[in-house]
């Protein structure tokens, strides 16, 4: 598996690199006026690159095309032709993509499940195919890739070299 593969993938449930990236960049150009899309877009490479990343992909977007072929068991069909609030399970598994950058990750998760910009919101909105995971699935890679560029800002604060308290 490589990251062209995911895009690929990605690419075929109408969801492309460039889409993910600008949502990255809005979410970390306050924090850093250099920051071009084009870094955005490897950060999200590199999230992509990650195995455990690739596997919960392929497993969001499997369940996605099965419940658009209506061959997932009751009541599992139903809640997903819903896109039940309470179901929950397409947010825990893009939680998976989301820990691996760590807690500025699961913030900037928190707020694009809400907010939903760009493509999240276009996901989430089509009711001509099922996104129940794939929206919540692009949140997630957003994130983290998000806090991956948060944790390599060389402009940020260094707080290891002061001393305690004076």
């Amino acid at each position: 598996m490589t990251e062209q593969h995911m895009i690929q993938l990605l690419n075929k449930r109408g969801v492309t690199l460039e889409q993910i990236a600008e949502i990255v960049w809005k979410l970390q150009r306050p924090y850093n006026d250099k920051l071009t899309v084009e870094q955005c877009a490897e950060s999200v490479l590199a999230v992509l690159g990650k195995r455990e990343v690739q596997y919960t992909l392929y497993t969001g977007i499997a369940l996605d095309e099965l419940a658009e072929r209506k061959l997932l068991p009751e009541p599992l069909q139903a809640i997903l032709d819903a896109d039940e609030p309470l179901y929950g399970v397409d947010e825990t598994l893009a939680l998976g993509i989301v820990h691996v950058y760590g807690m500025i990750g699961l913030t900037s998760f928190g707020y694009l499940d809400k907010d939903k910009p760009g493509v999240i919101r276009e996901l989430n909105d089509n009711r001509a195919a099922v996104h129940v995971f794939l929206d919540d699935l692009v949140a997630g890679l957003a994130a983290a890739a998000s806090a991956r560029i948060a944790h390599q800002n060389e402009a940020a604060p260094d707080y290891t070299s002061r001393s305690g308290p004076e």
